[in-house]
């Protein structure tokens, strides 16, 4: 099977939880996991992959400014604050590739002038995925500060679980190059979205699991072979479009928008 008609259980997991929503992760036309191949060398899989050939979540140091007690929010933003706006949305999954819900994503970054509030809590705080393991964090786009590149540091832990201490990093950064800290499998995909950033990443966790035997499988009405895809048009997960003389099958539900063509976005639309 080639890379383009491929669909990971994941990616059609994340398709049946989002069918009817139109979740901003969706909208990021990414793979299932926001992250790059390793580069080099063999890294210890400090979680284990999700068996769907995808990296497992490595573990980076916490650094210098971590602060426990961080407040519970899922908005890092208030008035007044200086950056490009970011909405950073994932799930997180467990062995079995499937969701974790009640995890803690414990967020802390730099702010626009890359200084970190080690007296306060600004941007700094924890939160919970919901029961189907998505998260949704809104921040900016952090600053940089001498000898690093952009990062957003993170500690998730599963119920009961082990916390994982991880960073979050920006593609196209030039200094991703010289950051001896920096590690490719941990790159969010980012797009814009006017003005703002729209980034997404999932994590997996050392979580057992036990793998359902069927997985599941959007449904649609939509005869086979669809119909033309039309910006404005509102698809539900499994519905089936032509485009470019070529079939798609939607996996996540959305409203379609210019520059969201089939070709283009692979995370809301499979070739046949």
């Amino acid at each position: 099977m080639d890379e383009e008609n491929k669909l990971s259980r994941k990616t059609v997991l994340k398709a049946a939880l989002a069918a009817g929503v139109a979740a901003p992760v969706a909208l990021l036309g990414g793979p299932a996991l926001a992250r790059a191949n390793a580069v080099g060398g063999t890294a210890p899989e400090l979680t284990p992959a999700c068996h769907d050939d995808d990296d497992p979540t490595i573990e980076q140091t916490e650094g210098p400014y971590f602060k426990p007690n961080s407040p519970e929010r899922t908005n890092l933003v208030t008035p007044g604050t200086q950056g490009t706006r970011l909405t950073v949305t994932g799930y997180v999954f467990g062995r079995a590739c499937l969701p974790v819900g009640r995890a803690l994503l414990d967020f802390w970054q730099a702010d626009v002038n890359g200084a970190y509030d080690n007296t306060g809590y600004t941007f700094r705080g924890h939160q919970y995925t919901d029961a189907q393991g998505a998260f949704t964090l809104s921040t900016i786009v952090p600053g940089l500060y001498p000898g690093r590149t952009r990062h957003i540091h993170v500690k998730v832990q599963a119920p009961g679980r082990p916390v994982v201490t991880t960073q979050l990093y920006f593609p196209g950064e030039p200094r991703n190059n010289t950051d001896t800290i920096f590690d490719a499998r941990l790159l969010m995909t980012v797009r814009d979205n006017g003005s703002a950033k729209e980034a997404a990443f999932d994590f997996v966790l050392d979580v057992p699991q036990t793998p359902t035997s069927t997985r599941p499988t959007p449904t649609s009405s939509t005869p086979p072979g669809g119909t033309s895809w039309a910006v404005g048009s509102a698809y539900a997960a499994g519905a089936r479009v032509t485009y470019g003389g070529r079939g798609y099958v939607c996996l996540q539900a959305h409203t379609a928008q210019p520059g969201w063509e089939p070709p283009a976005v692979p995370a809301l639309w499979r070739a046949e």
